[in-house]
């Protein structure tokens, strides 16, 4: 296909997009979240979007099979960002990655005691990263989902994921103990495509760009 191939992830990120999108002249034909189709077709025969897996985002985009995508800064440092352009930060999606444990859990005296800890999360390296610069000690434990419970079932000590609202963590008596990096989407392009296919690439990038500064 010579037209531009957008990856996105159903969900917040698709209805944060969507905006962005219309400020570039793109409105897709179908919403992902009634539709069973994979390919969703766009008012512009030059422009298509594929929904994937938000996790997915940036392997389909290193790869070429879509030329650009948009994923949360999470996902993509969990990817590496190998063979991505990141040229925008789109400031939706907005959320923050955090460290948190059971109400009754006393983080602070656990990390000058020097506790070895086990950390639930599904985001290795950021936790790995985060606890390393601390000088902690953790065995990290692998979950694709539902962080929370992993506390109070004694699967961990401590959880490293998301947070929104809080509202989650409230209803399941775990509370917020360490703030590690505030997160929001990004805009990623496939390197090869944005050299080819800039004609058509570029006008969308500075469409994103004039829209977020609207936000």
């Amino acid at each position: 296909m010579t037209g531009i191939t957008i990856a996105l992830s159903k969900g917040r990120i698709f209805d944060d997009t969507a905006p962005l999108l219309k400020a570039a002249g793109v409105i897709a034909l179908d919403n992902p979240e009634t539709s069973r189709k994979l390919i969703l077709a766009t008012n512009r025969a030059d422009v298509r979007l594929i929904i994937v897996r938000a996790a997915d985002v940036p392997t389909y985009v290193q790869y070429g099979a879509a030329d650009m995508g948009i994923a949360g800064k999470d996902v993509l440092i969990e990817h590496g960002g190998t063979g991505l352009y990141q040229p925008l930060n789109l400031n939706i999606a907005c959320c923050r990655m955090m460290v948190a444990v059971h109400d009754d859990f006393d983080y602070e005296s656990a990390v000058r005691q020097g506790a070895r800890l086990r950390v639930a999360t599904k985001y290795l390296h950021t936790a790995r990263e985060h606890f390393a610069a601390k000088g902690m000690h953790v065995d990290l434990i692998k979950l694709y989902g539902s962080m929370e419970l992993a506390p109070l079932v004694g699967l961990a000590d401590a959880i490293v994921d998301l947070v929104s609202s809080g509202d989650t963590l409230r209803a399941n008596h775990l509370k917020a103990v360490e703030e590690i990096m505030s997160v929001s989407a990004r805009l990623v392009i496939n390197q090869a495509a944005l050299k080819l296919k800039r004609h058509t690439i570029q006008p969308m990038l500075e469409a994103f760009s004039a829209a977020v500064k609207q936000l």
